[in-house]
């Protein structure tokens, strides 16, 4: 495929930046696209609005160049990329599996946006993370609008990145890609292929969507018996990160490490595509979770009995310093995080005061620096930031991330 062509990219976020800018750096006129009018004006300036290593270098490069600009609205291109969000309707429920239901409203309404600019021969790619047939729902939402469908090649293609490697992993790691029909996924792999370096993954659109579903809900499984081993061994005053230690010497064990929960956008989220769309029979899928969920709530119940033992030998309610607001190490993104979850469940009780590294404010909490923290009477440790390894624990830190952990 040739590299003189228009990308418009709607959605300029956590995938969508990223996106843009290798693509603008590999030669695509990018016309990038969101709602969000600061994120737009800082990304014309050459800067980032979110937190990602050698993003900047990238956002720098492309915008000098003239390769990538942002805008608030579409525009015509030659292939049109979506990633925006797909959050759910919390306040709704399925009727079966009482699961939150999906909100596909973004894809809808970046599909509006586009349809005016559609043309034959342009490639339309789906990359937000989807129950199984958002694909497809976008290409009959094109149709309404007197697109003919055979005509234009529609595709799917989900993110597989990891915060904290965004643009490594853009290049380097296996993409799938599945079409609505055969020429739809030849097509997007064509376009895939110009900048992946991994190998492209031809398959149909649904199979592509219930895959990144499925690696995300794997992983979810797996943290949910790690969770559920940390609760136990709670109960039975086993150290756990010991137990895990000795447990992995096994040559076929590979347990994962504990946390407060999981968060972030893929992995506390897609799972629930899944048990969504399953009629009930997503069952260990669905456990695993509640469990995760539950893991932080189970948190929350932790530090709320130490603060009870706390004021009966004081005399005094504690202060509390929650450590770490993002749903991982050394990132900025709250997204369903449960640190975030349990500091403000937190501070509905108690004098609360939280630190966060990678962010400089937040509505609601009152963000300190690490030193304003250890006079704190309660350090609860969240997130296991690489600064907080530093820190040295002491009679009054609970720690829920493995960062005082015993050395084996």
């Amino acid at each position: 495929m040739e590299i003189n062509k228009i990308v418009c990219v709607v959605g300029m976020g956590y995938i969508g930046l990223p996106t843009a800018a290798l693509l603008a750096n590999r030669g695509y006129r990018v016309h990038g696209v969101d709602v969000n009018e600061h994120a737009v004006n800082t990304i014309n300036e050459g800067k980032i609005h979110i937190v990602e290593p050698e993003l900047d270098t990238f956002v720098h490069s492309a915008v000098n160049s003239g390769m990538l600009s942002a805008h608030l609205e579409p525009k015509e291109a030659d292939i049109f990329l979506v990633a925006v969000p797909t959050p759910f309707r919390y306040d709704q429920k399925n009727e079966i599996t009482d699961s939150p239901i999906p909100n596909l409203d973004y894809v809808k309404s970046a599909t509006k946006a586009i349809a005016p600019f559609v043309k034959p021969g342009n490639l339309v790619l789906l990359e937000s993370t989807s129950p199984v047939g958002t694909t497809e729902m976008m290409a009959q939402e094109l149709k309404t609008f007197g697109i003919d469908l055979n005509d234009i090649f529609v595709a799917h293609s989900p993110e597989r990145v990891l915060p904290g490697q965004i643009m490594r992993e853009l290049i380097q790691n296996d993409r799938v890609v599945g079409g609505i029909n055969e020429d739809s996924t030849k097509a997007a792999a064509e376009f895939y292929r110009t900048f992946v370096e991994g190998e492209v993954l031809e398959t149909n659109a649904k199979t592509a969507e219930m895959a990144k579903l499925t690696e995300n809900a794997f992983r979810d499984v797996n943290i949910a018996f790690a969770n559920e081993l940390s609760m136990l061994a709670d109960d039975m005053d086993i150290d756990v990160y010991e137990l895990i230690n000795l447990a992995n010497h096994h040559p076929r064990v590979n347990i994962l490490q504990p946390g407060c929960g999981v968060g972030g956008h893929c992995i506390s989220v897609d799972p629930w595509f899944i048990v969504n769309s399953a009629n009930g029979k997503a069952k260990i899928v669905e456990q695993a979770r509640r469990t995760n969920d539950y893991k932080s709530e189970w948190v929350v119940e932790k530090v709320k009995n130490e603060a009870k033992d706390f004021e009966k030998e004081q005399g005094r309610k504690p202060i509390i310093a929650c450590m770490g607001l993002a749903f991982k190490p050394d990132i900025d993104d709250l997204r369903e995080s449960p640190a975030l979850f349990i500091t403000q469940q937190l501070a509905n009780m108690h004098e609360v005061i939280a630190v966060e590294p990678n962010i400089t404010n937040f509505e609601g909490l009152r963000l300190v620096s690490e030193e304003q923290a250890d006079s704190a009477d309660i350090l609860v440790y969240l997130v296991a930031h690489t600064q907080f390894k530093q820190h040295k624990k002491c009679s009054k830190a609970l720690d829920f991330t493995g960062l005082f952990k015993k050395e084996q």
